[in-house]
């Protein structure tokens, strides 16, 4: 499950895979074995059954005897950390009442004003040249500066953490990428430590689960985690079909699904996580004739259990029982302000440039190899040039309030740092230009000018 054939047809190995059953042994990389759960029952049995499948990996057999290598790509993804994603019971409910009582201090209003803000900030930089890179010039770019906002972070620490989640999710240098991730959020927490303020980072250290630092850093992984590469990948396969399915035709506005329909499909088809989800049986079990052995890594692909033929006819507009979120107690805390900003990242840009087209044919565009992710390479677009937005709100004016959003940058919360700073595009951002970069490289290159 890695490797560019994965990545440029996964359906089709999915459908190899369905021909063992609901569950099929797969290799996630090399030397790392594991079983790939594809049916939409059998999914749903695994999330929402704890009493038999863990999401400690401590129990993974294959990495505490030495079978899986110490540097292998996937680690950094899979191992164990003290956060709501790799525990259980208690611990696990401790953990995560933590990040769902401060998720739930952010006011939908407020939110939506910053991704609003984002959203035109980013696309008054692209829409006088007529050509542009949506997902490294705007879908990988909103939900770093929406997130620069919600956690207060300081100017420069979206480039990091961009560069470090793509990295992980890639498995490309992971182990670096991992490093990166955590020195840049011991940064963030050292930061708050002298000076809180009304950002989510604030709201976790203060909660009355008395997270440590080591519970804070790892919490908030796993919040930048959900919100940075699966947030792009939403919104860039979102725009995919907006851009290429006949049922959005018409310049868009005119086609005949609405675009809560067309986040609904992606969800069900193209859904950002692809794989994950991992759980190791207490104990040995079988499943349906098929023997599951403890401490052996069940993956759960939500991708594949959306599309199971089993399911045909029921996926119909307004159905929202996919698996894109998860399932269970360690369903995704997140999914509602997830929605919001992909919602507002495909409104502002339709919005305003409504004659978007693809660059180059659908079946061209190329993905990103992972075995975990959904996630396109580049997503390169045409339209009329659009002059850029004059007369800019002051920071703060118009935030949920229906009222045009600010063009100009916004200054973060802590009250300390600089405005954050989107430069204008640079060499090999727009399509057509320079070498084929990462995707964090082309938006760290993209935010310094480059």
């Amino acid at each position: 499950m890695y490797g560019p054939e994965f990545a440029a047809d996964p359906a089709a190995v999915y459908r190899r895979l369905r021909a063992s059953g609901p569950t099929a042994p797969v290799e996630l990389a090399p030397g790392v074995r594991a079983t790939l759960v594809t049916g939409y029952e059998a999914a749903l049995h695994v999330l929402r059954s704890p009493e038999t499948f863990s999401k400690d990996p401590r129990h993974w057999r294959d990495l505490a005897d030495g079978t899986v290598p110490p540097d292998s790509p996937v680690l950094p993804m899979m191992t164990y950390r003290p956060s709501a994603l790799f525990t259980d019971g208690g611990e696990h409910a401790r953990l995560r009442g933590a990040v769902t009582d401060t998720l739930a201090r952010v006011d939908a209003g407020t939110l939506r004003g910053y991704a609003e803000r984002s959203a035109d900030t980013l696309i008054d930089r692209f829409a006088p040249l007529g050509t542009a890179d949506l997902l490294g010039e705007y879908a990988q770019v909103l939900p770093l500066l929406v997130f620069d906002r919600l956690f207060g972070c300081p100017a420069g620490h979206g480039v990091r953490l961009v560069e470090a989640m793509s990295g992980m999710f890639d498995g490309v240098d992971a182990e670096r990428a991992h490093a990166l991730l955590t020195d840049t959020l011991s940064d963030l927490i050292t930061l708050k430590r002298r000076r809180p303020s009304a950002d989510l980072t604030s709201w976790l250290m203060e909660h009355p689960a008395a997270l440590t630092d080591e519970e804070l850093i790892h919490a908030l992984a796993v919040l930048m985690g959900a919100g940075t590469e699966p947030q792009q990948n939403l919104i860039a396969n979102a725009l995919r079909l907006l851009l290429s399915d006949e049922r959005f035709a018409g310049g868009l506005s005119g086609g005949t699904l609405e675009m809560e329909d067309a986040l609904d499909e992606v969800l069900w088809t193209d859904p950002p996580i692809a794989n994950y989800a991992v759980h190791y049986p207490h104990h040995d079990t079988v499943y349906e004739g098929t023997p599951l052995r403890a401490g052996e890594p069940l993956v759960v692909s939500l991708a594949a259990a959306n599309t199971d033929p089993a399911l045909a006819g029921t996926r119909s507009a307004g159905n929202r029982a996919h698996l894109a979120w998860s399932a269970g107690p360690h369903t995704c805390p997140a999914q509602g302000q997830a929605r919001l900003i992909a919602s507002v990242a495909l409104e502002r840009l339709l919005d305003r440039l409504p004659d978007l087209g693809l660059a180059l044919p659908v079946g061209e565009l190329t993905w990103r190899p992972g075995p975990f992710h959904r996630a396109l390479a580049a997503l390169p677009v045409t339209f009329p040039p659009v002059a850029a937005r004059s007369g800019p709100l002051g920071p703060g004016d118009g935030e949920g309030t229906g009222r045009p959003p600010s063009s100009a940058p916004f200054v973060p919360s802590t009250g300390e740092q600089p405005a954050v700073e989107v430069p204008a595009p640079g060499p090999g951002t727009a399509p057509g230009h320079g070498t084929p970069r990462s995707a964090w490289a082309r938006t760290a290159a993209w935010w310094r000018g480059e």
